[in-house]
């Protein structure tokens, strides 16, 4: 039994030793499995990977334009990663110095959308490619929905992202003092906000964590140096979106109960009626003094999603802080520039964003930065 045991353990050690050849390179892989396990680079431990072959995909778009997709911008525990669509100037622009950068954050009552869709423009990132061919660096941020958690998280994400760009400066070739939010709906909200509460801390980002696990998947939140730069925004455009939750929530509690869904309450976190702190603490409004940057408004005059009267509120309550602001309403067309006819909805959706341009321009394009 001795002697069986002895050649049996010999005969495993021989197999053991066959199946790791491959490895150490003393046969040619010949089976698919050695194939692909000859083939598998292994770094040292977990936190030693990287950025792998899927990570530096680009997109050439003309104007000498290149986009990013899907770029990790912050990594919070128990929820997927956060991304965002990155579109670089052509090459020619990086004579003229740091780029100006423009951040788009998409719609969808909080619920619903994504990074690469807006209204009815039918190749989203196509239209920022095109931005971004004028010389701007140019973003579009996913966030949180509010069923993945309620306000604050979506605007602490966007700050996060803002975050992001600025630890990245360099590395994009990005002015880290010139930089816009932008948004539609939820996220003309959201773009507000952001612009509205520059070092407000009760919306800051969570601060940076590195687990330091080297045998778990996990990450650092955020990027070294985050939590050391500003989230303030030298301007924003907003489009037909919600500034004052306190004047509208009695409405959409209305059409909630009418058997639409309670998108609203959703989103500002209310386990029955919403306190007025929850109303209050996504409010661009409730933030208005005098320090608030720039900020272009635009809505349809015929918006049955959004009330109009948002927008004119905001605008006021802007003014009269002295804050430089502009609001344009479009006749004839509702939420998300959609009109009566095709015609009108093409004509709409061509003038926000030729207004939406110029006001960049104004604010932080080249021209501007010299007067």
């Amino acid at each position: 039994m001795r002697m069986l045991s002895t050649w049996t353990t010999g005969l495993a050690l021989v197999g053991l030793s066959m199946l790791y050849q491959p490895f150490a390179g003393a046969a040619p892989a010949s089976t698919p499995g050695e194939r692909v396990a000859a083939q598998a680079a292994v770094g040292d431990s977990v936190r030693s990977v990287g950025l792998d072959s899927l990570s530096d995909l680009s997109v050439k778009y003309p104007g000498g334009v290149t986009g990013y997709p899907d770029l990790t911008y912050q990594t919070l525990l128990g929820y997927r990663p956060m991304t965002l669509d990155l579109f670089l100037p052509p090459p020619s622009y990086d004579k003229k110095g740091p780029r100006p950068w423009i951040m788009y954050i998409h719609g969808g009552g909080w619920a619903f959308g994504g990074k690469r869709r807006s209204a009815a423009y039918l190749d989203w990132p196509k239209v920022l490619a095109s931005i971004a061919a004028e010389g701007f660096v140019v973003t579009s941020v996913s966030y949180r929905f509010s069923n993945e958690a309620p306000s604050p998280a979506a605007i602490q994400d966007v700050k996060a992202a803002i975050r992001w760009l600025r630890v990245n400066a360099a590395k994009y070739h990005l002015d880290p003092d010139r930089g816009m939010t932008w948004g539609q709906s939820a996220g003309g909200q959201l773009a507000a906000l952001a612009a509205v509460t520059c070092g407000v801390k009760a919306l800051d980002p969570p601060a940076r964590v590195d687990p330091n696990a080297p045998n778990v998947e996990v990450s650092a939140s955020a990027p070294k140096g985050a939590d050391a730069v500003s989230d303030c925004v030298q301007g924003a455009v907003a489009w037909f979106g919600e500034y004052d939750f306190a004047a509208s929530y009695k409405e959409h509690k209305a059409s909630a109960n009418a058997g639409r869904p309670d998108l609203m309450s959703l989103f500002l976190g209310c386990q029955g009626p919403c306190t007025a702190e929850q109303l209050r603490r996504p409010s661009p409004i409730a933030y208005v003094d005098a320090k608030n940057p720039p900020i272009l408004l635009m809505h349809g005059t015929d918006d049955t999603t959004v009330d109009p009267a948002q927008s004119k509120a905001f605008e006021a309550a802007l003014q009269k802080a002295g804050v430089r602001t502009k609001l344009v309403m479009l006749p004839g067309v509702g939420h998300s520039w959609i009109g009566k006819t095709p015609e009108a909805t093409h004509h709409a959706s061509k003038v926000a964003l030729q207004q939406s341009m110029e006001f960049f321009e104004s604010i932080i394009g080249d021209d501007a930065k010299q007067k």
